[in-house]
């Protein structure tokens, strides 16, 4: 499988390359030449089928020889060592919840796929590999995670001052080894703007090899349309019509979902739900796409103005608006509705749920005032680390798991910067 630039002006490469390289020279996003359909044979007996073998039949046409047949599954394998229960919250309503990895968030996944990607493809490569992620919340403790003590490659990790919650600051500031956390005097986008410079300095690629842990890396983001299945062969003898609310910030989980949406998975509808960052909201009504600052939520992991992936939403849906809007539906809610949620979810159904978790709730309740579906919104972190805001709102302690209370007591380590120069400074030193 070769991969093109969304740009349409570099050449096109391989899946090693775009892996190593995460954006094409032309600085636009890596996407997969084609998207053959399964067998429709797959998924009517998808329920008798190990979550590693649906797993590597999903995504071996995006990768296969590059990685071997028998170290793909042993990537996979090692990858999805953990549960992706879906639980029923009613008759119409059901998550998935996607926080039952070593750090606790949907992202674990991405990340520990793609660290052991970049390992096979580093083992014969002498010379050390940078990852250098921008993290909004969850994706910083996930790549810190993935990729410890991988050897040959060095982590850099860049969030934004006080604007993550205090358990995922100490995710991805307490490890150590090959991982360096810088504190960002911003917010997201100017963490994900410093990245995405860094890329096209030629100053910096000249002297060291960069690539990217983000979502606009193909090996971060296409891992994800596993847990997609993972849900429908849970829940595919129970309903017909399933549509998935998707907790959205840089739009890499929704579109993966697509992308298992082209490989025949029966998925009836997405539904994007936001926070108080709307670009997509608004372009959905308008037709107009018009990215703007971020601004800081109670569900930090979405606080994204500009969502690098929309452009490979578009893509799939060959840049026809109407193809689009026929498939996703998109809504934005305040705070105090985020918080709303998170008591109806306890109070009415003993759920405690986290902020991103609640806002996808709350997408699934206005998709089903005008269609009928079972929805099923994506739980992407586990409510204990946006402690202070779920125990405040539903007003009861919660236990923390052992992933949780094993970096409580750790010491945070991080270099303060504030713009770009400084980031470099750091990176050639």
């Amino acid at each position: 499988m070769n991969y093109y630039s969304l740009n349409k002006k570099a050449p096109n490469t391989t899946f090693a390359d775009a892996v190593v390289r995460s954006l094409a020279p032309d600085k636009g996003l890596y996407f997969p030449e084609s998207i053959i359909p399964l067998e429709s044979s797959f998924f009517e007996t998808i329920e008798s089928k190990s979550n590693t073998e649906i797993a590597f039949e999903a995504i071996k046409q995006f990768i296969l020889p590059e990685i071997p047949e028998e170290e793909l599954k042993q990537i996979i394998e090692e990858t999805l060592s953990f549960d992706f229960p879906v639980v029923e919250i009613n008759e119409n309503i059901s998550t998935l919840e996607l926080f039952h990895g070593p750090t606790m968030a949907f992202k674990d996944v991405g990340a520990r796929f793609m660290a052991r990607c970049l390992g096979y493809f580093n083992t014969s490569n002498t010379n050390d590999v940078t990852v250098l992620v921008a993290t909004s919340g969850d994706t910083g403790g996930a790549v810190a995670n993935g990729f410890l003590k991988v050897k040959g490659v060095n982590v850099v990790i860049l969030y934004p001052s006080g604007k993550v919650s205090d358990i995922q600051e100490k995710q991805l500031t307490t490890l150590g080894k090959n991982i360096t956390a810088l504190e960002v005097n911003g917010v997201f986008d100017d963490c994900q703007d410093m990245v995405k410079r860094a890329f096209l300095d030629e100053e910096l690629t000249s002297k060291m090899q960069l690539t990217s842990a983000n979502s606009i890396n193909v090996a971060r983001w296409l891992p994800q349309l596993f847990y997609y299945m993972f849900a429908y062969k849970q829940l595919k003898s129970k309903y017909k019509d399933i549509a998935f609310s998707v907790p959205s910030g840089n739009f890499g989980n929704v579109c993966a979902g697509m992308v298992a949406q082209k490989l025949g998975l029966p998925v009836k509808h997405f539904i994007a739900s936001n926070n108080a960052n709307d670009t997509v909201v608004n372009y959905m009504n308008t037709q107009s796409y018009t990215p703007k600052a971020s601004v800081q939520t109670i569900s930090n992991a979405m606080d994204v103005g500009n969502p690098s992936n929309f452009i490979r939403i578009q893509e799939l849906h060959h840049n026809d608006f109407e193809r689009l809007k026929s498939n996703l539906s998109s809504y934005s809610y305040t705070d105090d509705e985020t918080k709303e949620a998170l008591l109806e979810l306890y109070n009415e159904y003993s759920y405690v749920a986290d902020p991103h978790g609640a806002v996808g709730y709350l997408g699934a309740k206005d998709y089903l005032k005008n269609n009928k579906a079972h929805v099923v919104f994506l739980e992407t972190a586990h409510p204990t680390k946006f402690l202070d805001i779920v125990e405040d709102t539903i007003r009861e302690n919660i236990d923390l798991p052992p992933q949780i209370e094993a970096v409580m007591d750790k010491k945070k380590k991080a270099i303060s910067i504030s713009d770009y120069e400084e980031l470099k400074n750091f990176l050639l030193s």
